[in-house]
């Protein structure tokens, strides 16, 4: 779920719904049988999604680069494709907004493009445009359309509110400037009333406004003393007349009509950035910049947990020896341990502010094993998420890759300065048995070979090395001018495959360290993560050009293409039996993929 997009979770009017924007796609996802769809068309993220009234239409804008124009995609939400391409805006689409019968989309520009046009949904053509605010005012972040009449839409941000009308036969829209008296206020999120009289504007200064749309006059702000922390970032009116206000500090807060007073509220994890009904209001969905979902019910106003993600760079993923009903995966400040089958988290293990690089689960399900930045490696228990054991001063520099021996008695980790460490761990001890000093470059990703004897590390200064971890000493090492990102062992344990930065795929000989052969493995960006299927037959790849790519290791061609990934993808396995393929990405995003049918 993408954490920086205002309103970004919207419940569909069908009430079986719920849409997000996940990088540069748009989530529709069904709330009984949980499943997901995915609309693609956008080349860069997605920077806002609306959903028109009777529920036809998906509307989505995108950020670009400065200078360029950025789409808006028009969608069919029962057939799921995409309509129409509309493209006025430059730099970025900052909200957009669907007439209540459908009959226009308003669409605000960001910041370096400053308009508000009128587009035909029907034409499929702008209708007019205009300037969104005032020279003298601030830029204008949020465009809300009236809840009866198709020609009227308000705009609002920055020491701004704006009441706009539509001229259709002079193709023009008319400003009327909402007058505050001496408040000076950043609107960030407005609400109309059913019967288009008056709307809400919640501030960055912990307020709610109140507007009258026929004198244009503010006629009421609350609450006047107690304001709410960090600011107003959501809104929600009731058909009671109520209000439902979600704030920067992550409250959720029932508040009745009349007075604005305080009835009732809850606490969700994370700055609230969405509020929406489902249905009639009986229940209702809050999404956070957590990349938490919230499911709430209306009358026992208690919150319920029903999808969370990382928020940050997932950086790597492991499967335990034999089941693919779990996986976990680490990113900054967490592991999470997740359930295949429900696609649910089952345990999160927070260590604030410090980053998990790599983890492994130890082959008798004892421990997961992990490597940090801040030197350490930490040990937790698999069910529990219990610290078992932490190894202080591991390397000098962060732990940046790690891996266990079958017989669960060694670690072997590798660091930012380029040691590859060997540990003697026992039952109550973890000691350092052995320091292979070759590597001068950081190490990406170490592989033990089946009988504990061998294993190859590969690092960023472009050799990979393998080693003798009886006699500690180094065997062979291999070559190439790239920064090497990823090494796996075939199965047969008689050849390795590398990749990394220069975006080829190497075939090398364990026995001497030659070079079998070369592919090449990616048109654009460096490639992050391999792995191999347990009979050797193909592999996998994934890496910055948003790919996940299958390959038939003995052919070195790709036969399945996996486009669905708006980050740079940081790792990918595959399940034990082949089930599923998992990819992380840069962008906090896992992605489960259906293993293909090859035969």
């Amino acid at each position: 779920m993408q954490r920086h997009v205002p309103c970004g979770l919207i419940c569909h009017p069908g009430k079986e719904h719920v849409l997000y924007p996940l990088g540069c796609t748009v989530v529709i996802q069904d709330l009984d049988s949980k499943k997901q769809t995915f609309l693609h068309g956008h080349t860069n993220n997605v920077s806002c999604v609306v959903v028109s009234r009777n529920g036809a239409y998906i509307a989505s804008g995108q950020v670009t680069f400065v200078g360029f124009k950025a789409d808006i995609i028009l969608w069919d939400f029962q057939r799921k494709e995409l309509l129409a391409r509309l493209s006025l805006h430059k730099g970025k689409i900052e909200g957009l907004a669907f007439s209540p019968n459908s009959l226009y989309l308003v669409s605000l520009g960001g910041q370096d493009d400053g308009s508000v046009v009128v587009w035909h949904v029907g034409k499929r053509e702008a209708v007019c445009g205009s300037p969104a605010s005032a020279r003298s005012a601030g830029s204008a972040t949020v465009v809300v359309c009236y809840s009866c009449r198709d020609e009227m839409f308000v705009t609002a941000g920055n020491g701004t509110i704006r009441v706009w009308e539509l001229d259709l036969a002079n193709r023009k829209i008319r400003p009327t400037e909402c007058q505050t008296g001496q408040l000076r206020r950043v609107i960030t999120c407005v609400k109309m009333a059913d019967d288009d009289n008056y709307f809400y504007a919640g501030t960055s200064s912990g307020d709610v406004l109140k507007v009258n749309t026929n004198t244009k006059l503010m006629t009421d702000y609350r609450p006047q003393k107690e304001k709410f922390s960090s600011g107003v970032t959501a809104l929600l009116l009731l058909k009671t007349g109520d209000l439902i206000v979600g704030t920067g500090g992550g409250i959720v807060a029932l508040c009745k009509g009349s007075n604005y007073k305080v009835m009732k509220k809850i606490q969700v994890h994370g700055a609230v950035t969405s509020l929406t009904c489902r249905g009639q209001g009986h229940q209702f969905f809050v999404g956070t910049n957590e990349c938490q979902i919230y499911r709430i019910n209306y009358s026992a106003f208690k919150e319920e947990l029903i999808a969370a993600c990382h928020n940050e760079a997932v950086h790597d993923i492991v499967f335990p020896l034999g089941t693919s009903d779990l996986f976990a995966t680490c990113s900054k400040n967490d592991i999470r341990v997740w359930h295949t089958p429900e696609n649910r988290e089952l345990l999160r293990i927070v260590i604030p502010n410090m980053t998990c690089h790599a983890i492994e689960f130890m082959r008798d399900g004892k421990s997961i094993i992990s490597a940090w930045n801040d030197g350490k490696i930490r040990a937790f228990m698999p069910e529990t998420g219990r610290l078992m054991y932490v190894i202080n001063h591991a390397h000098s520099l962060e732990v940046t890759a790690i891996a266990a021996t079958s017989d669960c008695k060694r670690i072997i980790s590798g660091g930012g300065e380029g040691q590859v460490r060997v540990w003697e761990i026992g039952e109550r001890t973890q000691k350092l048995g052995e320091v292979l000093k070759e590597h001068i470059s950081t190490v990406s990703c170490i592989k033990i070979k089946k009988n504990d004897r061998e294993c190859v590390t590969a690092s960023l200064d472009g050799t990979c090395i393998i080693w003798d971890i009886v006699r500690f000493i180094r065997k062979q090492m291999i070559l190439a001018n790239t920064l090497f990102k990823c090494v796996c062992y075939h199965p047969e344990e008689y050849q390795i495959i590398t990749s990394g930065t220069d975006r080829r795929i190497g075939y090398w000989e364990v026995f001497d360290g030659s070079a079998i052969r070369e592919v090449e493995g990616s048109v654009s960006g460096s490639i992050n993560g391999m792995d191999i299927t347990s009979d050797g037959a193909y592999f996998v790849t994934g890496g910055d050009d948003h790919l996940v790519k299958l390959w038939d290791y003995k052919e070195g061609a790709v036969t399945h293409v996996g486009v669905g990934h708006s980050g740079n993808i940081t790792h990918l396995k595959i399940c034990p039996g082949n089930k599923y393929i998992v990819s992380v990405s840069a962008d906090g995003a896992i992605l489960l993929w259906k293993y293909p049918d090859l035969h």
